[in-house]
């Protein structure tokens, strides 16, 4: 594995690929369509009726845990872009639907991410971000995938990174992106 500065790259991407996963499970804590406060994340319905043997209703959960590593000013939501998402630096890919989202501009570093999904192949995905994060100044890192799924990570000066991960099934392309940025940069 090639080490860039004090980041292993595979390691990085499977943390936040991880943790931008767990995202896609997230669900508001109370009815309306943001969470703020307490980010959350369960295993959807299907999920949890398969680990029991249960047949499912296709529903997915509505109550979950609070996360145990969710800082007190993370929003998140399902469905759209939490307020105060930084756009400019993780634009929604054109024809994508959004399934998640979370934003903690107060941590330091400042924490984005989003969980989306678009009928385009996984290829088309990696590609647009990559030109639209090379535009802001990152630098791809080497390497294109984790185990099956493709994957790629970028770093602007010594601590900025971006992760985008692509599972490609049934024509369908879902992609997590998480970043991790200087607070100036998530705009």
């Amino acid at each position: 594995m090639k080490v860039i500065g004090k980041l292993k790259p595979a390691g990085c991407a499977a943390i936040v690929a991880g943790a931008v996963l767990a995202l896609a499970a997230c669900t508001p804590s109370a009815p309306g369509p943001t969470a703020s406060g307490t980010a959350s994340a369960s295993a959807s319905a299907t999920e949890q009726a398969s680990a029991s043997g249960q047949a499912s209703s296709g529903q997915p959960s509505t109550t979950a845990p609070a996360s145990p590593s969710a800082s007190p000013g993370t929003t998140a939501t399902v469905g759209a872009l939490v307020p105060g998402f930084p756009e400019k630096l993780l634009p929604v890919m054109p024809g994508a639907k959004v399934v998640s989202s979370s934003f903690d501009k107060t941590s330091t570093p400042a924490t984005a991410a989003m969980v989306g999904s678009i009928t385009s192949p996984a290829a088309a995905v990696v590609d647009f971000y990559t030109k639209q994060l090379e535009a802001q100044g990152f630098k791809v890192v080497p390497g294109d995938n984790v185990g099956g799924v493709a994957s790629k990570d970028f770093l602007r000066g010594d601590n900025e990174t971006v992760n985008i991960a692509v599972v490609e099934a049934g024509g369908v392309s879902t992609f997590t992106i998480g970043a991790n940025v200087a607070a100036e940069s998530a705009k």
